[in-house]
């Protein structure tokens, strides 16, 4: 499967955006959709995930502002971010998986990348 992402954008604090995750292929229902983010130096860090269930999961610190949702029709998962804060500033990618694990929150648990989308937050 392909993936493509985007929506990023140069927002103040406090903005909500949306990011898109658009895929190829006929089977997009059957995968887990996650979402991470990476900052410059860092590791890339789990945002959240949409599993082939519709069954989501967030990170402790996006829990209640970020929401994941997909539609299986149009093959694209979508980051909705609310409240945003400068610490949110960072590339965001969305990945997918054919198996969910018990790994789920870890980059290597995940065999197919988007190109990644720009996420700056202002204060």
């Amino acid at each position: 499967v392909q993936l493509q992402a985007s929506g990023g954008g140069l927002v103040q604090a406090g903005d909500s955006l949306r990011l898109s995750c658009a895929a190829s292929g006929s089977t997009f229902n059957t995968y887990n959709l996650a979402w991470f983010r990476q900052e410059p130096g860092k590791e890339r860090e789990f945002v959240g995930i949409s599993r082939r269930s519709l069954a989501t999961s967030y990170a402790e610190s996006v829990k209640g502002w970020f929401t994941i949702s997909r539609d299986n029709g149009k093959n694209t998962v979508f980051l909705q971010m609310n409240s945003l804060k400068p610490e949110d500033t960072a590339v965001y990618y969305c990945a997918a998986n054919g198996l969910f694990s018990d790994t789920y929150t870890y980059p290597r648990s995940y065999a197919y990348w988007g190109q990644g989308t720009q996420v700056t937050v202002s204060s």
